[in-house]
């Protein structure tokens, strides 16, 4: 299998230590604390948000106490668990089958044609869109229960109310990159394989025309990982979601 030249140990979250491995991508390591890069994100109108939803007084809750069936749990699960297997079940990702290709598949291109990478784009920025909205009607919905409970965890689920509004954009911005650096992967994995068909039929033009590149290994394990791409951005989406499930079971 073809990756990108070897790098350094990076440190970081499964999704940048995956692209750095398969791409040419640079990610370099910022020095800056967090709060210092949060400070450069943050607009003054933003910040006057963010210094509202701190400071702000929250209705008096009734307190309630932990349910018996953790109904924030099973949403979690349940959402996640959905997302999972809508990558794992794309169509367009599903491994050729052994004396043919995997039924029902959008496929990129018809078998005499040589595969191109805008069918993988377009599954990618879909399955993108479903965890944007899944996730983000679950932090509402997390939120809602939040402002239920304490005035101390209403204000949380304020915060986190803005601080979705205000990052959602970044966040967005850099996870639209993600599609086109795997593309770079795609051609280099394909390009690998038109090299190896060329030098098993002799040159280029014996290549060219009787043996078109072609669905095959190579394609199955840039499928697997895109989808491994894509579970670890899952990874990252729901990291907020974890953080207020984990305040719900503080309560």
């Amino acid at each position: 299998m073809v990756h990108a030249p070897g790098r350094g140990l990076l440190k970081g979250p499964a999704l940048i230590r995956l692209l750095a491995r398969l791409t040419d991508a640079g990610f370099p390591e910022s020095e800056q604390p967090l709060a210092d890069r949060l400070g450069q994100w943050l607009g003054w109108t933003d910040a006057i948000a963010l210094s509202s939803a701190l400071g702000a007084k929250p209705p008096c809750a009734p307190a309630q106490g932990p349910t018996a069936d953790r109904a924030e749990d099973a949403l979690c699960m349940r959402v996640r668990t959905s997302l999972t297997d809508a990558i794992n079940r794309d169509a367009t990702l599903a491994p050729q089958r052994a004396g043919g290709r995997a039924r029902h598949r959008r496929d990129p291109a018809p078998a005499d044609i040589a595969p191109e990478y805008a069918a993988f784009r377009q599954a990618y920025l879909a399955l993108q869109e479903r965890m944007d909205s899944a996730i983000g009607n679950l932090r509402t919905v997390l939120r809602g229960m939040l402002a239920s409970r304490t005035p101390e965890l209403s204000r949380l689920a304020s915060v986190d109310a803005v601080m979705e509004r205000v990052l959602g954009v970044r966040e967005h911005n850099a996870l639209a990159a993600v599609p086109g650096l795997l593309a770079a992967h795609f051609e280099r994995l394909r390009d690998a394989e038109l090299a190896a068909s060329e030098s098993g039929n002799g040159s280029a033009e014996v290549a060219d025309a009787e043996s078109p590149l072609k669905d095959g290994p190579w394609l199955d394990a840039f499928r697997q990982d895109m989808r491994s791409v894509l579970i670890a951005e899952l990874e990252i989406r729901f990291q907020p979601v974890e953080g207020l499930r984990s305040a719900l079971r503080a309560c």
